[in-house]
């Protein structure tokens, strides 16, 4: 197994995986956890089976679960809300480590009451669990919320980290937003961390490296021949050369 990548001043690697080969996999090349989804390349993610999360919790990395219903926006019904709850409490109950979950109010912001809601309902499960908002965080800054504020608004919701392309479709674009938005964390935001993710390349981890983030999140998933789209697993050359790249720029 690959030395982890979690020494100090060195981004941590998530990877984005569907099951526990994946999981082995980010393992395998030192990614200090994962977040397990189901349907990434049909929906770009959706919560996936308590079968599933329970045998990729076995494998041993922190497993950090994505809690989403349905694909689409992530402003919620009640009764969403309510199967949010479930799920949550579902899946700590299972072994993850953490939540991945993004809820938005009215205004377009996160949704502090909400999400706060959903983080009580892990803690009381498991004390230590953490809590990260996914993308839904850039829906807000494309539609203009402050990014201090939103931040702001994190932070009092009791989110650990906030996944973040920098409001813009990948992070390659968005380099400029995510270091401002590390800066504006240090002073509106200091206990969530900025987790970079969406669209990252190999070549885009030495500027991820020094923009400050705290984290890097990927699926590494290369090209497939055959339909070129995105392939739906994980390359592991590609995998292993992210890691490496990572390592390198710091």
């Amino acid at each position: 197994m690959a030395r982890s990548l979690s020494r100090a001043g060195l981004p941590l690697l998530e990877l984005a995986v569907e099951d526990a080969a994946g999981v082995r996999l980010a393992a395998s090349v030192g990614a200090a956890r994962v977040e397990l989804c189901a349907a990434l390349a049909e929906t770009d993610g959706i919560t996936p089976s308590i079968g599933t999360v329970t045998q990729a919790c076995l494998v041993g990395l922190p497993v950090h679960v994505l809690v989403r219903p349905r694909p689409g926006g992530s402003v919620y019904t009640a009764e969403e809300l309510d199967v949010l709850e479930r799920d949550v409490a579902a899946v700590l109950d299972a072994g993850a480590a953490g939540v991945v979950v993004g809820v938005l109010a009215a205004d377009g912001g996160p949704d502090v009451p909400a999400f706060q809601r959903l983080a009580g309902v892990a803690r009381r499960r498991h004390p230590a669990a953490e809590m990260t908002f996914h993308r839904a965080f850039d829906t807000a800054l494309a539609a203009g919320l402050d990014p201090a504020d939103a931040l702001a608004r994190l932070e009092r919701a009791g989110a650990n980290r906030v996944l973040t392309s920098g409001g813009s479709p990948d992070c390659a674009t968005g380099l400029p937003m995510l270091a401002h938005l590390v800066q504006l964390g240090r002073d509106h935001a200091p206990s969530v961390q900025i987790m970079a993710g969406g669209g990252v390349r190999l070549e885009h981890m030495s500027g991820l490296v020094h923009s400050g983030v705290h984290a890097i999140h990927t699926s590494a998933r290369g090209v497939d021949p055959s339909t070129g789209s995105r392939a739906r697993a994980a390359d592991p050359s590609l995998a292993a050369g992210m890691a490496a790249a990572l390592r390198k720029a710091a």
